[in-house]
């Protein structure tokens, strides 16, 4: 079968998600777009001696069966795809990309591998189904990444340096916070983390603290770990950064900002909520993408994912 790989066209995205130096032993036929290495000067012609073809946009949709976009499609590839075309990636069917589910996966009956970091889901014709061959956390590094890059942005456009007197709430030990902590502890300030067994002593104390920086991603919009009453008392000119990029769900009422554009101000606070961070630190992100992925997703047959359907159905 053949599995092709599209430049994606999300704003501000520039991350390569397949490097030449991971392809080893993959099992399907692996369709390049022209000038998808572009971003870290990597040329079409080391694609080709590692076996990959090079084709159009518009030819890959054509020929192959599986699409990989790194983010989620944009409205200006709606025409390309064709009706049962597999779709992997980070489509976020239950966030960002839930527009995109409604206009083109469950009208095209597309069959959509999303690579969450924690519970990688397909979803076909409105159910999901658990995709048991790839390991929890098979991302991990990408998500710190996530963390920091969020941090390291939000503070240069908010434009100030934290220090000893700066108070600091940091939200869940996982991935994301981890990065998070990890820049944010360097600069000296006052940080404390919070686990969900000490929220209720987080929201208690909310009015403290300078900077919020959140980590925990929700299900359902009706369990914020922030809601409105809350926000109603967070000390005035406060930062809430969400790095888990979960805008409406970990934050009540809350919106993705971008890269370009990464803060907004409502209600006397500050928001940061970029869902491509890791984008700003493109070189490290594609590294651990390629070598993540090629291990546990593009290596695999196509036929793999199927299977994971009629097991389900």
């Amino acid at each position: 079968m053949n599995l092709g790989f599209i430049i994606p066209n999300y704003p501000n995205e520039r991350r390569v998600a397949l490097l030449p130096e991971h392809i080893e032993n993959f099992k399907e036929n692996i369709f390049i777009e022209r000038g998808f290495g572009n971003n870290l000067d990597i040329s079409d012609v080391e694609y080709e001696k590692k076996g990959c073809k090079i084709l159009s946009r518009k030819e890959i949709f054509d020929n192959c069966e599986a699409i990989f976009n790194l983010k989620l499609m944009q409205p200006q590839d709606y025409d390309f795809i064709r009706e049962g075309q597999m779709i992997i990636g980070w489509t976020h069917p239950t966030g960002s990309g839930r527009g995109f589910m409604e206009n083109q996966a469950n009208v095209k009956k597309l069959v959509i591998v999303d690579l969450d970091n924690i519970y990688p889901t397909i979803y076909y014709d409105n159910n999901k189904y658990s995709i048991d061959f790839i390991p929890k956390n098979f991302i991990r590094r990408n998500s710190v990444i996530a963390g920091y890059a969020s941090v390291f942005q939000a503070l240069m456009a908010y434009g100030k340096m934290p220090d000893v007197n700066t108070k600091v709430a940091v939200l869940s030990p996982g991935n994301v916070s981890q990065g998070a902590y990890s820049f944010i502890s360097k600069l000296g300030a006052d940080v404390r983390l919070f686990y969900r067994k000490t929220m209720n002593e987080f929201i208690s104390e909310i009015n403290d603290y300078d900077i919020i920086i959140n980590g925990i991603e929700v299900d359902n919009s009706d369990k914020h770990i922030i809601n409105k009453k809350d926000l109603e008392r967070v000390k005035k000119g406060a930062l809430i950064i969400d790095a888990a990029a979960d805008a409406g769900n970990a934050i009540e009422g809350s919106r993705y900002t971008s890269i370009d554009n990464p803060l907004y101000k409502e209600d006397r606070i500050y928001f940061y909520i970029v869902n491509n961070a890791p984008s700003l630190f493109y070189r490290n992100s594609s590294f651990e993408i390629s070598r993540s992925f090629s291990k546990h997703v593009y290596s695999r047959n196509l036929e793999d994912f199927y299977n994971v359907l009629k097991r389900g159905r």
